[in-house]
This record gives structure tokens, C-alpha cells and sequence, in this order.
């Protein structure tokens, strides 16, 4: 059964005090030593035994590193081109048979400008490829969370749609469209990708019109970046719940600038 590492009680020989020399250069080199003999495909069975070992030590003194270096405290990343900052509450990492799974939760997320209260991330089926630079392969990202309603429909509004969007004085989301002088209170929520629309009133000119003649259609959100897909996004008072599932990802990182930021406290970057 797949329990969570605890790096301090592994038994893999060597591995806690590579977990403890962290900050000790040499294992970078050593790790780029044995890229070779992976990359090489004559490598002998003693030397390839030996490598094969390597990503759950990596993966160790990474975790580890990371969250001691970053528990509880602001951390700055970018991640495939996007920037983000955040409070990192929890990073732990498991084997999974032939892969890894992590969980990362986060508080006070900042990514590309929005903000998000929290949002927990899970990767299945994590694999580590080493190279320069190193490649990482997730088979499947879920990611829950939760942002501030004034938040997201300040991010729609920006989109540049037909309509724009607002919270009234009492909190509703009021929608105007840009040219025909037709404005509603609305309500929406998403389930499996699909969007549905709740107007709640709905004028033109100021003159109020009857709820049987505005009906919204729902609408298949099938084309989404990344094709991701939502499992579900809706209010729930003053914040949005969400859960969104993204296929497989493949990123790279160098070992040497991850040594670096963890032991800087600087800026992680997958990319």
C-alpha cells in the first residue's frame, strides 16, 4: 500500500544524509554524473541498478528541500510560462507503483495576477526523466480551490466580451451588454464542462422583462487551454468553489537552478 515518504526514516542507504546535505553542492554533480550512464544505452547493469534508484532519491531531497526551505512561507515560482506566488502549507510526495503522486496545497495564490484563496493541487502518475535538463511527466493534474467572487468577475469582465460584468452594492452579479442597452441579474455555476445561466431579472432601457423571455442557453465549455475540463465551479457566498482536471503535462527544470532558489530562497522554475 502507497503510504507518503518520511525522508528521515527511509532506508535507502545514503538517502537521509543526501536529504541532510542538501545544500551541499556535490549532489548536483553527482546527479548529472549519472545522467550519462541513463542516456547511454550500453550502460553496464551495475551502473544502470545504481541510476535506477535516482528519482525516488531526487525526488526525496527535492520534497524535502522544498518544503523545509519554503514551508509555511512565500514562495515565487514560474511554472510553464506563468508566474505565481503563494504560501506553500503543504508539499508531500508518495510512490505510486512505477510513479509518484504529490499534493501541494497552497493559501494567498497569486497566478498571472489573480488571486486565489487556496488551491490544492494533486499530480498522478509523476515521472522524473533525467537529462539536462531533467523532464517531469504528470499523467493527470486535480486541482481544487477556491477564489473571491469579486475577483473572477473582475477577470471575466477583462475578457472583452459581449457583455460586461459587475457586483452591485449587494453583492449579485449584474451583466450589461455593451451595446443593446439590455442589462440582467444573473447567477451561473459550471458541472462537466457545461455552463448554466440563472437570470434572476432582466431589463431593457430600464424597462423590466418578463423571465420567459430571456432564457440563456447552456453552453459546452469543450475547448478549454490545455483541454482541461471543469468538473464543477459554483458560489457559494462570497467565494467560487472549483475543481478543474488537466491531462497529461510534461515540464523540464535544471537541477542546478532548483538547487540554487532553495537554497536562495529565489524564484523555482519548471518550464
Amino acid at each position: 500500500m502507497a503510504t507518503y515518504f518520511d525522508p528521515k526514516s527511509w532506508s535507502l542507504a545514503g538517502a537521509v544524509d543526501l536529504g541532510k546535505r542538501l545544500l551541499d553542492p556535490s549532489w548536483i554533480d553527482q546527479w548529472l554524473g549519472f545522467t550519462t550512464s541513463w542516456a547511454d544505452p550500453v550502460a553496464d547493469l551495475g551502473s544502470g541498478t545504481v541510476t535506477a534508484l535516482m528519482p525516488d532519491v531526487l525526488m526525496t531531497v527535492l520534497s524535502e528541500g522544498i518544503l523545509s526551505r519554503f514551508g509555511g512561507r512565500e514562495v515565487s515560482a514560474t511554472l510553464l510560462g506563468h508566474d505565481l506566488t503563494a504560501t506553500l502549507d503543504t508539499f508531500k510526495v508518495r510512490r505510486r507503483g512505477a510513479h509518484f503522486q504529490s499534493k501541494t496545497v497552497l493559501s494567498d495564490l497569486v497566478w498571472d495576477t489573480h488571486p486565489f484563496d487556496t488551491v490544492t493541487v494533486i499530480a498522478h502518475g509523476v515521472r522524473l526523466i533525467p537529462g539536462v535538463p531533467t523532464k517531469v511527466r504528470v499523467q493527470q493534474l486535480d486541482i481544487e480551490g477556491s477564489i473571491g467572487v469579486g475577483a473572477l468577475i473582475d477577470w471575466v469582465d477583462e475578457q472583452n466580451l459581449d457583455w460586461r460584468v459587475r457586483l452591485d452594492d449587494k453583492g449579485r452579479i449584474v451583466a450589461t451588454h455593451r451595446t443593446r442597452k439590455m442589462s440582467a441579474v444573473v447567477d451561473a455555476q459550471v458541472y462537466d464542462n457545461l455552463l448554466t445561466i440563472d437570470i434572476r431579472r432582466a431589463s431593457w432601457y430600464r424597462i423590466r422583462l418578463p423571465r420567459r423571455v430571456v432564457q440563456a442557453p447552456a453552453l459546452l465549455l469543450d475547448d478549454l487551454p490545455n483541454r482541461a475540463g471543469i468538473s464543477y465551479a459554483h458560489r457559494r457566498g462570497d467565494v467560487v468553489k472549483f475543481r478543474i482536471e488537466l491531462p497529461e503535462t510534461t515540464g523540464s527544470f535544471d537541477l542546478t537552478q532548483i538547487r540554487d532558489a532553495i537554497i536562495a530562497g529565489t524564484t523555482l522554475i519548471v518550464f
